[in-house]
């Protein structure tokens, strides 16, 4: 898919001239630090003094008021990065004025004639910080103990041909953390400071055509700023666009559709036209829809069409063109399994007295939506219950820089769980990982903050909330708004206002109502944590969002039903369920008899390994386990479902274990390896899928005769338990309960084997058995071909195993990665929340068992990529990985 992704962009270029959008990602240069001397002279605005660092704070702590900063006649930045902004304020008399001079900065890393040559030479997307090295003390565990924070610079040279004299040109950036400066020949052009959303810096006033001329971007995250790992750097693609002062203005094509059904469907769209000219443009818009297929790619001949009737657009003004048409037997978008994510795209071209000056392409999805507060979303007429997960935007070993197959990995592997839902936590996303979800038919939850106004840690998004939090909410909204997979947006988590009555309410209102002027077929919400029923803050949300209240926090009762009660006629449902912790493969003994407990000293938490127990019955002191969870909105029917904390590990928020790197909750780990949980979920979610999975592993020496209970997550209804043939008994599955238990069996080496039934029947049967000495590894690869492009990925799990290829669960040799030929290695990892070693270590100790690689080819390259896993003591593997002409 990566390959189809990168073909369908240059086709989509080459279509699309006179428009012409340039990735940028090649030919950059990169600085830590600011020039010597500099100390705080390109800061953006005054931030409030931290004098004291915390870590391990619980995870539902009161957001505090923001703290007061003395006014201070020192120069910031502020003023010249606001306007960039003006685009997405509504009321032209709140636009910033952008000061007549420049900063009084000597920026010499700006400036054409600096010497970068020993600069780092980089590759966009890029995340400085993951290299490491990580921070084995102080307070950085909730940022992943990896140094996100201080001044970075990025370098490139831009030609610029004779023939762009008189165009427009922008720079359009999806994601850069954060708080970035954009400068052009010297100048500042504009910047943009939320780390997370996609900006658009007009260079035309700086750049000279026919000559070179040079961009520089500087990025200043701060410390302190997050409850999570930020990642840092040009972490999402740059791209330069290059079009006529008639242009499609950003995000400029807003498509809806109105009325569907499977006979008719009705679409309409709006255009935004801008003119950069001086004088006044006379501008024809035709619009053709064209059916996409599998791969984005369109049909040959447009499904409908339309004219607008020409229409004047003043000098420095804009427009908006209005159109519809009409569908016979349109292919629906729809979540997968039931439906199919069909897409079509929609072709503008703008034409200037006759001559065509612009073409703009935007993928849309014919689907109806409808929210029943008894049914919970309906896509197409059918009730779709959400079976969804949470996912912060780091990408494991490879951190924040995005990659379009690792996340299509992630959500192949959640599809397979039974997952149709992701919600974006806590930020507007990639806009390739809203690609994908279109594709593959995913519904999304889009969010855009995790603060309004009350802080979370010293230096997060409340300090820039009052200037910006319109800008940045109307940039997520139109950015993404044609993606079919979006379902509903999200304005808000866990925020401090929750606590602040009727003044909470107010912003909440506010946000809500700028999601409805920009988006008015999908509801608003807000996830709440705290705010209970009767307080005011729900009732401005469209959709009741609850973060682990539906089941009930520490001793509260859940709050499903006093939530019903209040709003009858609104959709619940569970944005943040259980939290449950594990550290995969890593069973502790006592195991308790109960269904959900937080985890303590010994009772699924073991302070010295810092690792929690896999028996999968722990969780967060707010959360429950997966269990509970599913007990509360199943005795809560009319819930429209949950998304679990959390799909997979990430790095920062370890809790209960702060001197680690990355979290517990999720179902997967960090490296990509499935936890017993995943098996858990599986039987929920795909009840028609015969399976049954057994834990713990059985290979325990030191426990022979004493008690190791044995549990099985099945979709069938009853189960067998069988030790070296030997029945334990059989057992069905009692109301509210997702597991069946056998605590008081006696361990001896040999086999388990459970024989699971439904209705009666034999549905399905799992083994495992006792491995004996590590003797060999074994490896893998998910694919065979990749693209040869330096962007696609192959992943390379390497087992520990005996010398009958049984994995051996509690292995932890050293593992030594070595790539021949025409690929190289970019990270290794093993899922260990505790392992501080470096990411591109090419050798990592094994973590019950197993070990990961992550290959790629070099750019251009072609030919076989040879890996190579070696131990000491151990049979070597080899696995071979074909790279093919890459799409670039």
């Amino acid at each position: 898919m990566v390959a189809s992704m990168a073909a369908a962009v240059r086709q989509s270029a080459q279509r699309l001239a006179p428009r012409q959008r340039i990735l940028l990602d090649e030919g950059w240069r990169f600085h830590l630090g600011d020039p010597e001397g500099a100390g705080d002279a390109y800061l953006y605005d005054i931030r409030p003094q931290v004098t004291a660092s915390a870590d391990g704070k619980v995870a539902d702590a009161v957001p505090e008021e923001a703290a007061r900063v003395a006014a201070s006649a020192r120069q910031v930045l502020k003023p010249w990065i606001l306007p960039s902004g003006n685009a997405f304020i509504a009321d032209a008399a709140k636009r910033y004025q952008r000061p007549a001079g420049e900063p009084a900065i000597d920026a010499p890393f700006a400036r054409a004639g600096f010497d970068d040559g020993a600069w780092k030479a980089v590759r966009l997307p890029h995340d400085w910080a993951i290299e490491g090295p990580f921070l084995a003390s102080g307070p950085y565990g909730g940022m992943g103990r990896l140094k996100t924070w201080g001044p970075a610079w990025y370098r490139k040279t831009v030609r610029l041909d004779a023939t762009d004299a008189g165009k427009s040109i922008f720079l359009d950036v999806d994601g850069a953390m954060a708080y970035a400066s954009v400068w052009v020949n010297g100048r500042l052009a504009g910047g943009w400071p939320y780390g997370y959303n996609g900006f658009r810096i007009d260079l035309t006033p700086y750049l000279k055509a026919g000559a070179d001329n040079q961009l520089a971007i500087r990025l200043d995250n701060t410390p302190e700023s997050a409850r999570w790992y930020p990642g840092a750097g040009l972490y999402r693609n740059v791209w330069l666009t290059k079009t006529a002062p008639l242009h499609v203005g950003q995000w400029g094509v807003k498509v809806t559709t109105p009325e569907v059904s499977p006979e008719a469907a009705r679409v309409a769209w709006q255009v935004r036209l801008e003119n950069a000219g001086k004088v006044p443009a006379m501008a024809d818009v035709v619009t053709e829809l064209f059916a996409l297929d599998e791969q984005g790619r369109p049909g040959a001949a447009a499904v409908a069409s339309s004219t607008s009737a020409r229409t004047a657009v003043a000098p420095g003004a804009g427009i908006d063109v209005a159109g519809a048409a009409r569908l016979p037997k349109p292919r629906l978008w729809g979540p997968l399994p039931n439906q199919k994510p069909n897409r079509y795209l929609a072709r503008v071209t703008v034409r200037q007295d006759g001559r065509v000056v612009d073409r703009y392409e935007t993928p849309f999805g014919i689907r109806s939506l409808r929210f029943d507060p008894d049914s919970g979303l309906v896509v197409n007429g059918e009730k779709v219950p959400l079976r969804g997960v949470n996912n912060h935007h780091d990408l494991g070993a490879l951190g924040a820089a995005f990659n379009v197959r690792a996340a299509e990995r992630q959500l192949q592997m959640l599809q397979e769980m039974g997952v149709n839902a992701l919600r974006m936590s806590h930020n507007p996303p990639d806009p390739q990982l809203l690609e994908l979800t279109d594709r593959m038919g995913i519904v999304v939850m889009d969010e855009v903050f995790d603060s309004w106004q009350r802080k979370k840690t010293p230096l997060d998004f409340h300090l820039i909330f009052p200037d910006w939090h319109e800008q940045d909410l109307r940039a997520m909204l139109r950015r993404d708004r044609n993606h079919p997979s979006i379902v509903m947006w999200s304005v808000g988590n866990e925020v401090g206002e929750q606590y602040t009555g009727e003044e909470g309410a107010a912003i909440g209102r506010e946000l809500v109502a700028i999601a409805h002027q920009e988006d008015a077929t999908r509801p608003a919400t807000s996830a709440m944590n705290w705010a209970k029923a009767d307080m005011p803050l729900p009732a401005t949300m469209d959709v009741i969002s609850l973060n682990y209240q539906g089941t009930g926090i520490r001793t509260l009762p859940g709050q499903f039903p006093a939530f019903r009660a209040r709003f009858p006629d609104k959709v619940i449902l569970h944005t943040e369920s259980a939290s449950a912790l594990s550290s995969r493969g890593a069973y502790q003994f006592p195991v308790p008899g109960v269904a959900s407990a937080a985890v303590r000293p010994g009772s699924g938490g073991d302070p010295a390994t810092k690792q929690v127990s896999a028996y999968e019955l722990f969780a967060a002191d707010f959360g429950s386990s997966a269990d509970r969870a599913f007990g509360a909105l199943d005795q809560n029917p009319y819930t429209a479902g949950e998304f679990v904390w959390t799909g997979f590990d990430y790095l920062g928020e370890p809790t209960p274990y702060y001197d680690a790197r990355s979290s517990y909750s999720g179902i997967i780990d960090l490296a990509g390896f499935k936890k017993d949980r995943y098996y858990l979920y599986q039987s929920r979610w795909r009840p028609e899928l015969p399976m049954a999975h057994i834990l713990p592993h059985w290979t325990w020496p030191e426990r022979v005769g004493q008690v190791t209970p044995v549990h099985v997550f099945t979709s069938g209804d009853e189960a067998e338990l069988f030790v070296n043939g030997k029945s334990q008994g059989r057992q069905k599955k009692a109301p509210y309960a997702y597991r069946l238990r056998w605590d008081y069996v006696n361990y001896e080496p040999g086999e388990v084997t459970v024989v699971a039934y439904r209705d009666g029947r034999e549905w399905a049967r799992s083994s495992v058995r006792t491995a004996g000495e590590a003797a060999l590894l074994q490896a893998e690869a998910d694919r065979a071909v990749i693209a040869g492009d330096g962007r696609d990925l192959a992943f390379v799990t390497v087992r520990v195993a005996d010398k009958d290829g049984r994995t051996s669960p509690r292995a932890s040799q050293r593992v030594r990665f070595k790539v021949e030929g025409a690929g190289e290695l970019v990270a290794t990892d093993n899922g260990d929340p505790t392992d501080l070693e470096a990411f591109p270590s090419p050798e990592r100790a094994a973590f019950n068992g197993l070990v990961l690689g992550i290959v790629r080819a070099r750019p251009g390259a072609q030919g076989d990529i040879t890996v190579r896993a070696s131990a000491p003591g151990l049979r070597e593997a080899v696995v071979k990985v074909r790279a093919v002409r890459g799409e670039d």
